[in-house]
């Protein structure tokens, strides 16, 4: 036993009678499952049965049991503060997070309530030593989201303090290397990036209007061999935002700090797809005449103008909202899918039908089957072109019939869908206000740093002074054996940056 503490007297009460813990250093006649633990869990009193809390033995509450005959060391070890009088444990912890733990000792499963933040929820179960497997499946969801917006913030944080952090250490041509790609791909990092980005942005758009006015007959001119081809300052034109696109592309490459990832992103795909099919028919046009017959190369070099409207894509690079479209409808593949299903299913039964009860007419226009899909396909669409229609009165009725199934199996699965894109859109506002917000606190915590004298200290500089030993066991024991992760210290000169478990506090 510590010193100054007493065993509890032998005599005072029978041990059939008494089922409350005995006196810390003592040794206790009563059985674990007779045992009665008070715990006061950040002001609210919870009794509990030894019986109930040694179902799991490896649990914090369990401990408590026994943890009475090891002192004082072993107490604060599991517990923030010990009551000898009241005999009662205080944990400095969630109390609402609390009452969702301890149904694991009464129905073998935890559920996390809603407005519980999952990290700190997670944090609070290994505090109470609960294993995750007792978390139910819709709670690990939540927890597995929330983590990955946390990873998606410190990505973006990162990513800031790279671009905001010069390593000294680092060659001239690495510094030029990073300033390149910060210039062409962080358009708000300055205002010369910025005017870069809406010039890309303009010449995207010039280039498929040149490339629409092209086709128009009138702004055409006849060529040598009497063929007509497009007038010659849109070909200029062409050239010229064909030559920016190349610089660029070329740029970013170069400055790129993972080639690989680089060349194989769907956005620089996009990009090599729009600038590609220029110089291949220039090089068909120019070359290709000697190795093969001119009609070849001009259906190869047509062919290849075709490719030209991949360039319109670019137009995601520099628009978020095309961004999060993509997103929403790779999201929402299942939804898509079924409505693909409901549309197959219709096509093949109406078109059936219409071919069925069209027969009868001598003048018909359902001359099969597959030529009824067509039909089927532009009634429930609603788009009805009217170059095949029914002309009896049981094909009109299909007609109606197929028309309004159309219209309920295209509204269904449309509501998901927009939701996912409201989902995504608002999320990547919320992640990108949250990345700022981190900075902002960093800065904040740094420029509290350096304002002490003395230089960096934490805010264990500013707690009293410990307690004489009549006054008790020491407050720096207790924090030192203290599991409480309530603390959270400022930022030092060798952390830059906040934890996760600091960012979700």
């Amino acid at each position: 036993a510590e010193p100054g503490l007493e065993s509890a007297p032998s005599g005072s009460m029978d041990a059939s009678e008494d089922h409350s813990l005995p006196e810390p250093g003592s040794q206790g006649s009563a059985a674990a499952d007779d045992i009665e633990i008070v715990v006061n869990v950040g002001g609210v009193r919870q009794v509990l049965y030894g019986d109930l809390l040694s179902q799991y033995p490896e649990t914090r509450l369990a401990e408590l049991i026994n943890c009475l005959a090891g002192g004082y060391d072993t107490i604060f070890s599991l517990c923030d503060d010990y009551d000898p009088g009241k005999r009662e444990f205080y944990f400095d912890r969630d109390p609402d997070a609390f009452k969702c733990v301890i149904e694991v000792y009464y129905f073998g499963e935890v559920h996390m309530k809603k407005g519980i933040c999952p990290i700190c929820f997670k944090n609070e179960m290994d505090f109470w030593k609960v294993d995750l497997k007792f978390l139910d499946d819709c709670c690990k969801s939540h927890l597995s989201e929330k983590r990955e917006e946390l990873e998606e913030i410190a990505r973006r944080v990162q990513l800031i303090l790279d671009d905001l952090g010069v390593d000294a250490a680092e060659g001239r041509w690495r510094r030029c290397q990073k300033c390149v790609w910060k210039f062409l791909e962080k358009p708000e990092s300055s205002c010369p990036a910025r005017v870069v980005a809406v010039l890309s942005f303009l010449l995207i758009l010039v280039s498929s209007v040149v490339m629409c006015m092209g086709t128009i007959p009138e702004l055409q001119v006849t060529d040598a061999e009497g063929n007509r081809v497009e007038h010659p300052t849109l070909e200029n034109v062409e050239t010229a935002c064909i030559g920016w696109f190349t610089l660029e592309y070329l740029l970013r490459l170069f400055s790129s700090p993972n080639k690989l990832h680089f060349a194989l992103s769907f956005m620089n795909i996009v990009d090599v797809l729009a600038i590609l099919p220029f110089y291949v028919s220039l090089t068909l046009t120019h070359l290709g005449a000697r190795m093969m017959e001119l009609t070849n190369v001009q259906q190869a070099v047509q062919a290849l103008r075709i490719m030209r409207i991949a360039r319109i894509f670019k137009l995601a690079r520099h628009s978020s909202g095309l961004q999060t479209l993509t997103y929403a409808l790779k999201r929402s593949f299942k939804e898509l899918g079924l409505l693909l299903m409901y549309l197959a299913v219709g096509i093949f039964v109406f078109s059936a039908l219409g071919y069925t009860m069209e027969q009868s007419h001598p003048e018909t226009l359902f001359k099969s089957i597959p030529q009824s899909f067509w039909w089927a396909i532009i009634t429930m669409t609603t788009v009805g072109y009217g170059d095949i229609y029914p002309k009896t009165t049981l094909g009109k009725l299909n007609a109606a019939i197929s028309f309004l199934c159309g219209v309920i199996a295209i509204a269904l699965p449309i509501h998901p869908i927009i939701n996912n894109f409201v989902r995504y859109y608002n999320k990547q506002r919320v992640l990108e206000t949250a990345a700022k917000h981190e900075l902002e606190l960093m800065e904040l915590n740094s420029s509290s740093t350096e304002g002490k004298p003395g230089g960096s200290r934490s805010d264990l500089d500013t707690l009293p002074p410990e307690p004489t030993a009549k006054e008790g066991p020491s407050w720096g024991s207790r924090l030192k054996l203290s599991h409480s992760d309530t603390f959270i210290p400022l930022l030092t000169e060798e952390k830059h940056h906040r934890t996760r478990l600091q960012s979700c506090k």
